[in-house]
């Protein structure tokens, strides 16, 4: 593979700061450095034992080959078999999916001790980076003469696609996509391979996959054996195929060496992953918006969301599980957003970012050429910033009001299928209907996943009277008609509610597919309250979506512009912020100091479970076993001397964000000593600003792993598959 077509403007964008080029190495450095990148550092130096050549080689196999992309998680081959390992939470849903009151893997666990026993890990996929190549130039040289902000924008989404259509094109085996590491400057083609048959092979109880739940989650001291072992399965002739059971064991180029000793504190650590959204090279304005408007706004809303769906899971085993993934997703971004919303205010970024842009903004001004060409940078993102914030409320309204609903999001579907079915002559009706009738269901499908009609009627609810009480310069239209109507906003609303969820056959689920889906002149015919609302939602959105390309594209250019001015004026270049490409970043095991007389020691052990466990909150309950093999001291080969019992989490100051989950933490030999889950509470805030003060990630163990998965689920068979004697 050709990966030496990473070309100049991305070389421009380098990841290292001045004194990293001059000196070779410095601690500490912020950086999800990208694989075009990793040569121009100096891990020698940092504490690598191994050829840095051994991490990435373009020119042969590496550790980067045994990286995988699964469930939006990072994962990584550990046998030449297939078998990967990543998160708890990374296999959730597909352990949701394959649950059911009689068999509650979700609960209880799953050990499949032999490859029959293995079963379907649905809707996830294992997704390898092939190879990339830059293609900056031929993106923005589609758009030098275009000035138009939306059709500029326009113009770049449609190469991107183009030139991802054309590399599957000539290589079917591949997919492609293009990304965009800096915001309307630098973009990168990737190919991917994607292996579809994915497979559960072991999956420990919940009690201690997700032990402290979220009474834990993003917190520091933690005891979570966050692992699950998964299988990559590909066809008897070694292609990617489907699920189906003649299917054989994938065999990858390369798979990592799990060193069962585990690290010591301040021993050299690094991870590869694919770390999904940062945002660091944004101005002021942008923070002010994510703390102002996203961040409160969504963790309240899923706070809410979640109340009502735990109260519904209370009626039956069936329902719980149905709402289990939905619940924990929502769980972990609203205290993650609320971590952040705390970090935000803690370090007073928003000030920061202010004295950082009017250095900028003065910078701009002493330079003549700086000026001819950037002087309105600044007033203009000012501006730009003033219209979206004056718009805020609706518009996040209107991103969430689908995902927070699962009716709307059937109606959703119905709709654009009737829309597209009636658009097709008379006599082409019914075999349009037949051809896409699949596609239908399999959208109708996702949305009933997690569907409950009690919950879902609240929840729409609360979204209506959220509405309701938007100013009227940025109203929701299908609520104005509502709230507009009657001085008793919410008994209006409430009158619409149990009109529409009480005449709605769309709750049905067997009349949706059995009755509905039967024919095309079924649904044709079809006509519901719910779909009316829905059709007045669609409509506003399109309506403001002329408006919203327009803002997008401007801001697409102003962050191009941002950056290059921040590059003359520092006179370095930057790590362009995660777009969920492969990247690495290194580190030491270290503990830190989160507040004034509270140092946080990097290692947690099984004495910790068992010394929560005694608090009474049911979400620190461990499996028995767990205290009678410690009070015994059957730790096996998998102690820590120093601290005479095996260690369950760690600490390290490594620079990792969402996406990170599953990712392969090596040691300074490349080889597995755990996997990374989480980051502490202070360093949520990572999306934004990265500081080795308060920026750790905790990583579940490998000694605990291999314990667990040894003396409580009697798992042997896989640490012989791996190479681990016990």
């Amino acid at each position: 593979m050709n990966k030496k077509t990473l070309i100049t403007s991305l070389l421009t964008c380098s990841l290292l700061t001045v004194g990293v080029l001059q000196s070779g190495y410095k601690p500490w450095e912020e950086g999800m450095f990208p694989l075009s990148e990793i040569h121009k550092l100096d891990l020698k130096k940092a504490g690598l034992k191994i050829n840095q050549n051994e991490i990435y080689n373009p020119n042969g196999t590496s550790l980067v080959d045994a990286l995988v992309n699964v469930g939006g998680c990072t994962g990584s081959f550990i046998s030449n078999q297939g078998l990967i390992i990543t998160n708890h939470h990374c296999a959730f849903s597909a352990v949701q999916l394959a649950s059911t009151p009689e068999h509650d893997y979700l609960t209880n666990g799953f050990v499949a001790a032999t490859h029959e026993q293995e079963i379907e890990a649905k809707d996830l996929t294992c997704r390898i980076t092939d190879s990339y190549e830059d293609v900056s130039d031929r993106i923005l040289g589609a758009v030098a003469q275009i000035t138009d902000p939306s059709s500029r924008l326009k113009l770049i989404n449609d190469a991107m696609k183009n030139i991802a259509v054309e590399a599957e094109k000539k290589d079917p085996s591949i997919q492609a996509e293009v990304s965009e590491m800096f915001i309307g400057k630098t973009y990168v083609l990737f190919k991917y391979k994607t292996i579809q048959d994915v497979r559960l092979v072991y999956v420990p109880n919940r009690q201690v996959g997700e032990y402290g739940g979220e009474t834990d989650n993003w917190v520091w001291p933690r005891h979570t054996g966050d692992f699950s072992f998964m299988r990559a399965y590909v066809s008897p002739d070694g292609k990617p195929a489907k699920y189906a059971k003649n299917n054989i064991p994938y065999t990858p180029k390369k798979f990592l060496k799990v060193n069962p000793n585990g690290t010591n504190e301040e021993d050299f650590v690094f991870i590869l992953g694919y770390p999904g959204r940062t945002f660091r090279h944004r101005p002021a304005q942008f923070i002010e918006y994510q703390q102002q408007f996203v961040l409160p706004y969504v963790s309240n809303l899923y706070d809410f969301q979640n109340t009502t769906m735990e109260n519904a899971g209370k009626k039956d085993k069936a329902t719980e599980i149905k709402l289990a993934t939905r619940i924990k997703r929502n769980a972990n971004v609203l205290k993650n957003y609320r971590g952040k919303l705390q970090g935000l205010k803690g370090i007073d970024l928003i000030s920061q970012k202010k004295t950082e842009d009017a250095a900028l903004a003065k910078f701009i001004n002493n330079n003549v050429d700086v000026k001819a060409r950037y002087g309105n940078l600044m007033s203009d993102i000012d501006n730009l910033y003033k219209l979206i914030n004056g718009d805020a409320k609706r518009d996040l309204w209107l991103t969430q009001v689908y995902n927070s609903t699962s009716l709307l999001g059937v109606s959703k579907n119905i709709n654009a299928f009737k829309m597209a079915l009636d658009a097709q002559p008379g006599n082409q009706k019914e075999a349009f209907f037949n051809q896409n009738k699949p596609r239908l269901k399999q959208f109708l499908a996702g949305n009933y996943e997690a569907y409950d009609i009690d919950a879902d009627r609240k929840i729409f609810k609360k979204m209506l009277m959220d509405a309701a009480q938007f100013s009227s310069d940025q109203p929701v239209n299908a609520v104005a008609k509502i709230s507009n109507k009657s001085t008793d906003q919410e008994k209006a609303i409430d009158d619409v509610v149990n009109n529409i969820f009480g005449t709605t056959k769309l709750k049905d689920t067997a009349y949706v597919f059995n009755t509905l889906l039967a024919s095309a002149k079924s649904i044709s015919a079809y006509s519901d309250p719910l779909l009316s609302f829905e059709k007045d939602i669609a409509s506003q959105i399109t309506e403001l979506k002329p408006e919203k390309d327009r803002r997008d594209g401007v801001l697409n250019k102003l962050m191009g512009d941002y950056v290059n001015v921040k590059e003359k004026f520092l006179k370095k270049d930057f790590i362009p912020d995660a777009n969920s490409t492969l990247r690495l970043t290194y580190g030491y095991v270290r503990g830190y100091w989160p507040a004034d007389a509270s140092y946080m020691r990097p290692y947690t052990t099984i004495k910790g479970i068992l010394e929560k466990g005694t608090s009474g909150n049911p979400e620190f309950d461990y499996p028995a076993q767990i205290r009678a093999l410690w009070e015994a001291k059957d730790f096996g080969p998998f102690a820590k001397k120093d601290l005479k019992d095996v260690p369950v989490a760690f600490l390290y100051n490594m620079d990792t964000t969402g996406g990170n989950s599953g990712s392969p933490v090596m040691n300074a030999q490349g080889e597995l000593i755990g996997v990374n889950f989480d980051r502490a509470y202070g360093a949520t805030i990572n999306d934004y600003a990265w500081n080795e003060s308060y920026s750790r990630s905790i990583g579940v163990d490998i000694r605990y792993v291999l314990w667990v998965a040894a003396k409580i689920d009697k798992a042997n068979f896989l640490l012989k598959e791996i190479g681990v004697k016990i």
